[in-house]
């Protein structure tokens, strides 16, 4: 049997029926190849992070063990974002259908053109860490902070579990 990976990945959405788009992007993640859903949190309602004149997100994490590569994964979750008619903007902060974030891939530190892993603004994002601490209770960042502590410590920013 190959190598597995316990990867965590981020989702997000505020158009087009968001809590549809982030239902049927955990669904198409449970039928990514050579990969199989581990855990999915509750929804979160949250504020958008840039530009307040959009909607507000509905956020969820959910991990996955899968014997692919980081660059894989990857490949699979834009395959995903796309499909659901994602459209890659210079906007980085603006409204958008769908986003699948890697946020950690095992324990490993990943810095390329196309990915960095852990997810570089995971530690400062309530809609990340409360979701994530959630499914993770236990869980350590490859640089030793537990995710249950920063996620303790995080200002919620009226972020609502639905």
């Amino acid at each position: 049997m190959p190598t597995t990976t316990i990867v965590y990945v981020g989702l997000g959405s505020n158009l087009s029926k968001p809590r549809l788009q982030v239902s049927n992007a955990a669904k198409a993640i449970a039928n990514i190849e050579n990969s199989r859903v581990c855990a999915l949190s509750s929804l979160y309602l949250s504020k958008p992070m840039g530009p307040q004149d959009q909607d507000d997100y509905i956020n969820a994490v959910i991990s996955i063990e899968t014997s692919l590569s980081a660059l894989a994964l990857l490949d699979a979750l834009q395959a995903i974002e796309n499909a659901a008619g994602r459209v890659r903007k210079d906007n980085r902060w603006g409204a958008r259908i769908l986003d699948c974030d890697i946020l950690l891939y095992g324990n490993e530190s990943i810095d390329n053109a196309r990915l960095t892993v852990p997810h570089y603004g995971m530690k400062l994002r309530e809609f990340v860490l409360l979701p994530l601490a959630e499914i993770a209770t236990n869980l350590y960042l490859p640089d030793g902070t537990s995710v249950n502590t920063i996620a303790n410590e995080i200002n919620s920013n009226g972020m609502v579990k639905l």
